[in-house]
């Protein structure tokens, strides 16, 4: 299983005092808080167990819901609720990161290769040193 399942786990754990806080101030948060977090584990446990760019999609949808904890905790603060929130948006900054690398890594290796442009008489090159070239300055 990933990284990113375990420290999704961890992270409810370190939510659920925090979920009982914001209950206090608003349901509906507290609520929307409890759904991404659980949306996060479920959408890593099936990518987990999907193959080809399919797991991309799942992955992308937990990332989307760490993002929307941080907005409920985000808009907890800005609202002036009274929230205990530190262990928890330490997890999340872990968990964000742990699957900002899982939909980026997919997409690296999904990537199609650029096919070798040759003029007449020259061997072959590979994009990366002609991009290299692009990107140097003129003398």
């Amino acid at each position: 299983m990933l990284v990113a399942y375990d420290v999704a786990l961890d992270l409810i754990r370190a939510l659920r005092p925090v979920v009982a806080q914001l209950r206090q101030y608003s349901a509906d948060t507290a609520d929307q808080v409890e759904r991404a977090a659980s949306s996060i584990v479920l959408n890593l446990a099936e990518g987990d167990r999907r193959h080809g760019r399919d797991p991309r999609r799942f992955w992308a949808m937990a990332h989307g819901s760490a993002g929307e904890i941080r907005g409920a905790l985000d808009l907890a603060d800005a609202w002036g609720w009274h929230v205990d929130s530190a262990q928890a948006r330490g997890l999340l900054d872990r968990e964000l990161g742990l699957l900002w690398g899982l939909t980026r890594r997919t997409r690296a290796k999904e990537a199609p290769s650029r096919p070798t442009v040759t003029m007449k008489g020259e061997p072959p090159r590979d994009h990366l040193s002609d991009d290299r070239a692009a990107s140097q300055p003129r003398r």
